[in-house]
């Protein structure tokens, strides 16, 4: 029998990937997102890509009647959790709204699982976890800190999680919590289809897709946060990861849960991975490449820091690679090549 996944945000950029990759790897899928960053139609063109059904429900997770429904009438074998706000810049001015959707909503879909003895649970953390990194490449073992209320409030949740595990110890439960935190790095790239990509709403917080913007004739010019860090050009650096790549982490996780990953034995308790290639590409290095491969200019400025960035961060990734068989296949090329070609082929996102 097909196991069904809940994948909350199902509909936003990284969930509308991983829902193509879930369908594709044989799962049903049920979808709950309020559409505050994304656009149903996003998930229409999941089932074109698929040839596959998605059950959407417009909602928010943090709407505990509308969970214990969803649980009542689908019968969930795990859980994807992506709703949430994720923009570090705007996470420093509005702090309590960070806090309100991310942290309630874990709370909520959490309560409703173990109401429903679903304890299969996929979060979607960050590399923001690791704070200002004084090593590189970052280890899952390294200590955690935070510089933005946005990755402070994935150090929490994961911090809410970790006690999952030990209150079915002391309850002696009969079916324990399974958490596999994914730590990702900094996800671009869109669906070779390039029918579905990243189509913020307002401003884009995220480099590439202002890039994209700005190459469209939608934006003047791309503004570079900080020139003078201690890196190869002075640019920040990341680790940026395909999003194809990285959603099919999330299948690889989801298997490793339910028993269907060959020759690995499925995680307890809860266990922190990093999704990443490896290697740390500076914001410079990604513009020329995006300039290069595609062939079009795009206008830059270097500008001041932006509060709460650090110089740079990339992944060690070869837990994942041992605990869910898991590695990157597409390059820096690939990255640059789909993002153009999501958004030369829809101008303006899922506005055409």
């Amino acid at each position: 029998m097909t196991s069904t996944i809940l994948v909350t945000g199902g509909a936003g950029y990284i969930g509308s990937h991983t829902c193509v990759e879930l369908l594709n790897a044989g799962y049903d899928v049920v979808v709950i997102d309020n559409l505050s960053n994304s656009s149903p139609e996003a998930l229409k063109r999941v089932e074109a890509i698929t040839n596959k059904n998605v059950s959407f429900i417009e909602g928010d997770v943090r709407n505990r009647k509308l969970l214990k429904k969803v649980f009542a009438e689908h019968s969930i074998a795990a859980a994807i959790h992506f709703a949430g706000l994720k923009a570090v810049g705007e996470s420093c001015q509005m702090p309590l709204a960070y806090y309100d959707n991310n942290l309630n909503s874990t709370l909520a879909l959490c309560q409703e699982m173990e109401a429903a003895g679903v304890k299969n649970l996929v979060f979607s953390s960050s590399a923001t976890v690791y704070g200002d990194p004084e090593t590189l490449p970052l280890t899952e073992d390294l200590p955690l800190s935070a510089t933005n209320p946005y990755g402070r409030s994935k150090l929490i949740i994961e911090e809410m999680l970790r006690d999952l595990p030990e209150a079915d110890t002391l309850n002696k439960a009969e079916k324990p919590w399974a958490v596999i935190l994914l730590r990702y790095f900094n996800p671009v790239g869109a669906h070779e289809s390039g029918t579905i990509g990243e189509d913020p709403k307002d401003t884009p917080n995220n480099l590439m897709p202002y890039i994209t913007q700005v190459a469209v004739g939608r934006r003047e010019k791309l503004s570079v946060f900080g020139s003078d860090y201690d890196t190869v050009d002075g640019t920040g650096v990341r680790d940026y990861i395909h999003v194809v790549d990285l959603a099919k982490g999330h299948v690889c996780a989801v298997n490793n849960l339910l028993g269907n990953l060959s020759g690995k034995s499925p995680i307890t308790g809860v266990e922190a991975i990093n999704l990443g290639t490896g290697n740390g590409i500076s914001v410079l290095e990604l513009v020329n490449a995006f300039s290069t491969i595609n062939d079009v200019p795009v206008p830059h400025e270097l500008v001041a820091r932006r509060p709460g960035d650090v110089a740079a961060c990339y992944a060690n990734a070869d837990k994942a690679s041992e605990l869910l068989d898991w590695s990157t296949e597409l390059d820096v090329d690939a990255m640059v090549k789909d993002s153009w070609h999501w958004q030369k082929t829809n101008p303006k996102g899922y506005g055409q």
